[in-house]
């Protein structure tokens, strides 16, 4: 099982080449993704986006977030910006939602290596 990054979902849903979009388009076909609350969240907020592809979206099994969540969330934050590294909101949400459930994480947004790095984030890039 993986989750998937919104860099990845956008990339995948215009059609761009790469190696994620391939291995997402992979994921999808051997019904290997797990959707993340953030993501979905990311993605439904694009005004033009289709609704047969929002509904799409929706059916994809989602992430239960653990009891906790909000603090280890703000605790992870918290360690990747003591090591004077870029830790977004919402990077540092969809990164403790992998790390709860032991799953790697799809995205070619290179922010996320710091999560990586402070907590041994598992990346597919």
């Amino acid at each position: 099982m993986i989750a998937v990054d919104t860099s990845t979902w956008i990339a995948f849903l215009d059609g761009e080449p790469g190696e994620d979009v391939q291995e997402l388009d992979k994921a999808l076909a051997d019904r290997r993704v797990w959707m993340i609350p953030v993501v979905l969240t990311e993605l439904l907020s694009d005004p033009g986006l289709p609704s047969h592809v929002a509904e799409t979206l929706a059916e994809i099994p989602m992430i239960d977030l653990e009891p906790g969540y909000w603090q280890r969330a703000g605790l992870l934050r918290a360690r990747v910006l003591s090591k004077r590294r870029k830790a977004r909101l919402g990077d540092a949400l969809i990164a403790q939602t992998c790390l709860d459930r032991g799953i790697a994480l799809l995205t070619r947004d290179k922010d996320f290596r710091a999560f990586a790095d402070a907590a041994r984030l598992a990346l597919v890039l």
